[in-house]
């Protein structure tokens, strides 16, 4: 029996420890043992389950990060014994997610994997692995990564560092993660999860490595079209155009300024929900406005999702596009700012693109558009294209088929 060994920082939680989960079950099913390393935040998984660390060793990660922008070089002695576990387990394919998030040493990682036998697969969720510093660089425009990071005037964005003043590792960082990264040669293939993000890597430091797209899948039978009244009648919304905007954390590379903007610009016709605030954030939240904190599961999102009229993308850089897929698959039409990977997941038939980024006006006419024309006329192509394009037994199955091609060359 094959053996899968995943590397996360999450596990079943979150958007990529969801999609860990869902690759290790679709593997099973194949006929493979699976095991996931995971820093923290777990839930119940099928798979074999390794933690990493402790809560004292991933805060002095973090103080070397904030301090010094050593992000993944802490951890030393939470790797060596992942690395142990590896030895034992001696897997076939190595799957790495984000190794970002202060639980994973990457230099005694990679150490191993020069040396073991495994093949190793690498998906990309976002741009940390090829850049000095940051995970997302669009909002500042910077391109110094294609070169080679220098010196970085945005340390401030996760992961966070303090800026005071002196020779942060920026450099170093980006050739240290060139160094690595490119290591293993022909047994490593990078999987971006969208075309965009695969255009990006083909210039950055993994321009001569092997690079295949694999779209993120979502569980299209949990996503569905349900009934959604409890929402609005717990949201008092009566009639009203309900429009939903989803993050799993609000910042303002997710558009936050832009739901207060766009609330002036709309009548008391429309209704908005915001799900994923802070409590700060949520009595922050103007007259109009509902914020909700979190929902209690992936089932309660759906109703959301199945309530709204319209889901709204507010963000300005997004390397798939999770919510999107997850609002379509309950029959939402959705719209976004024309950036990065978005656009690749809506057609006309599911929902619109507005061109400028942060242009509030062309956003309001677009949800008059969307609603002028009715959810009922979107619904049936917004499912149809999650059913054909987003399912993750379609989408995690082109995993089993890499893993299977790469065992046998």
């Amino acid at each position: 029996m094959p053996k899968l060994f995943q590397i996360n920082s999450t596990v079943n939680w979150g958007s990529t420890g969801r999609i860990a989960e869902q690759i290790g079950v679709a593997a099973m099913n194949h006929g493979w043992e699976s095991y996931i390393a995971y820093g923290r935040n777990s839930t119940e998984s099928r798979s074999h389950l390794f933690a990493m660390g402790s809560s004292a060793s991933r805060a002095w990660h973090l103080a070397l990060s904030r301090l010094l922008d050593r992000h993944g070089l802490g951890s030393r002695c939470a790797t060596k014994l992942l690395v142990d576990e590896l030895r034992r387990v001696e897997p076939d394919i190595i799957h790495l997610h984000n190794l970002h998030g202060y639980y994973l040493n990457y230099p005694t990682l990679f150490d191993y994997l020069k040396s073991c036998r495994a093949k190793v697969v690498w998906t990309l969720h976002d741009s940390w692995t090829y850049t000095g510093h940051c995970s997302h660089y669009i909002t500042t425009g910077c391109r110094k990564w294609v070169e080679g990071c220098k010196s970085c005037d945005h340390v401030s964005s996760y992961p966070r560092c303090f800026d005071l003043g002196i020779n942060h590792r920026t450099a170093q960082n980006f050739e240290l993660k060139q160094r690595l990264f490119t290591s293993l040669g022909d047994r490593l293939v990078v999987v971006p999860v969208s075309d965009w993000l695969a255009t990006e890597c083909r210039q950055s430091l993994f321009k001569n490595s092997t690079i295949e797209t694999i779209h993120n899948g979502i569980d299209i039978d949990t996503f569905r079209p349900v009934n959604g009244d409890s929402v609005r009648q717990k949201h008092d919304i009566g009639n009203r155009t309900l429009l939903l905007f989803v993050a799993n954390v609000w910042t303002e590379k997710k558009g936050w300024s832009d739901i207060f903007r766009l609330r002036e610009h709309l009548s008391d016709d429309y209704a908005m929900v915001v799900v994923g605030v802070t409590h700060e954030q949520q009595a922050s939240l103007p007259r109009g406005v509902v914020g909700v904190c979190h929902t209690k599961n992936v089932a309660e999102l759906a109703e959301y999702y199945s309530a709204a009229d319209i889901a709204v993308s507010l963000s300005r850089q997004e390397t798939f596009g999770l919510t999107i897929a997850e609002a379509m698959a309950c029959g939402t039409p959705v719209i976004i700012y024309n950036t990065t990977a978005m656009p690749e997941l809506i057609t006309p038939e599911t929902g619109m693109a507005v061109d400028g980024i942060g242009d509030i006006e062309a956003m309001a006419e677009a949800i008059h558009a969307i609603r002028s024309h009715g959810k009922a006329h979107y619904a049936e192509a917004c499912r149809k294209r999650a059913e054909e394009h987003f399912d993750k037994d379609i989408c995690f199955e082109h995993y089993i088929k890499l893993y299977d091609k790469l065992l046998t060359t």
